[in-house]
């Protein structure tokens, strides 16, 4: 993690790219141990946009892909747990694709982009048109999903549903293990869907696509997903055998996403910042996931950066002027007179007041402006309150 002059990742979330060229980077590889010591066949883990989802669901590949850099990992936790290491670095197929911008005005246009996610991963395993392990029509149903019309990819919505069974059956064939299966952001699409009006066409594809990749795929090592809210009553994941949620509110994994106090005092050390450790507690800390106080990686890098071009800027809400607000804007729109209760509510948390609130962890698109109760779960679970105590 430490040496001379590395460079502050801001908007880098690609772990190869941040170990070879030099980033600084807050070791959260123990995420890897506790995957493997809890052991669920489905894993999810929901947190607020921009605390490390993405950067550390592409530290599992680096890790576990076949074929990987393990030096990658050289002088990271991980790597002193050699029991680990030998079983499952580099051991495994790995499928991993992020649904972040799987959206669109309509249903065509978000498919589009879906199956233009889905077609790329797949020809990263272009090796599987000359395997010898896989039959001729095995062949032909991966050429399938990396097919051109127009210098565009050209799978059906019933081949996009059975893409990620499949290309992770032929993995299976091919190498003679199971297949990790991992999702970045799985609630994007349903949020964006909900925002457009196709919803129940997102949430169709959805439910048989992880249907088949998840509840009755007998190639699957394990999975991992994350995203914002939990969606369980839509029937995304039902049948599912152990599958677990991590949510903002769980004491497993607390510290894995996002950053702790002693990760961001060495930070602030190493560029020689430690005069602002109480201007960047005061702005950033607050959050609190499980038992452990956590910042917003968001919001403390780019602090980072901006002090490092000068020392007497000021600090910024970073993270609320990057993230979709489009659900949030929603709600405060629909608060009327009969109302007020809420809007005094939302005043008193402005004036750093505490709302004594019961919050549902599984808060679904179809109902979520169904009552204005469903705000405060919506605010926590997307990052814009926290638990008080």
């Amino acid at each position: 993690m430490m040496g001379k002059n590395l460079k502050l990742p801001v908007g880098v979330d690609d772990f190869k790219k941040i170990r070879h060229d030099k980033f600084y980077y807050i070791d959260k590889t123990k995420l890897l141990e506790q995957l493997l010591d809890s052991w669920g066949e489905v894993n999810l883990f929901t947190r607020p946009r921009r605390f490390g989802k993405t950067l550390n669901m592409s530290m599992l590949r680096y890790f576990f892909e076949i074929g990987t850099d393990e030096s990658l990992f050289d002088g990271l936790y991980i790597k002193k747990n050699k029991k680990i290491c030998e079983e499952y670095m580099g051991k495994f197929p790995v499928i991993f694709i992020s649904l972040k911008n799987v959206e669109g005005i309509t249903f065509e246009t978000a498919l589009y982009r879906f199956v233009e996610i889905i077609g790329r991963e797949a020809e990263r395993f272009c090796f599987l048109e000359d395997s010898d392990k896989l039959t001729v029509n095995e062949k032909e149903r991966y050429k399938a999903l990396i097919r051109l019309d127009n210098g565009r990819y050209s799978m059906d919505t019933d081949i996009l549903a059975s893409s990620l069974k499949t290309l992770s059956e032929f993995l299976y064939k091919h190498y003679g293990k199971k297949t990790i299966i991992i999702i970045d952001e799985y609630d994007v699409p349903l949020e964006k869907a909900y925002e457009n009006n196709y919803y129940d066409k997102m949430i169709l594809l959805l439910r048989n696509m992880f249907g088949n990749a998840l509840k009755t795929n007998t190639s699957l090592a394990f999975g991992v997903l994350t995203g914002c809210l939990r969606i369980a009553k839509e029937s995304i994941f039902t049948g599912l055998n152990n599958f677990k949620v991590y949510s903002i509110t769980n004491t497993e994994f607390d510290e894995t996403f996002g950053f702790t106090d002693s990760e961001v005092k060495e930070m602030l050390h190493y560029y020689e910042m430690d005069d602002k450790y109480d201007e960047v507690k005061e702005w950033y800390d607050g959050y609190h996931f499980g038992d452990s106080e956590v910042y917003c990686p968001w919001d403390v890098v780019n602090y980072c950066s901006d002090h490092l071009n000068n020392r007497n800027a000021k600090p910024k809400n970073y993270w609320m002027n990057t993230s979709g607000n489009s659900i949030i804007n929603h709600f405060i729109d629909s608060i009327n007179e009969p109302d007020m209760l809420t809007k005094a509510e939302l005043e008193w948390l402005v004036n750093g007041r505490v709302v004594r609130k019961r919050i549902d962890e599984i808060i679904t698109y179809g109902e979520l402006y169904s009552t204005m109760d469903n705000l405060w779960s919506t605010l926590f679970m997307t990052g814009y309150l926290t638990q008080y105590g």
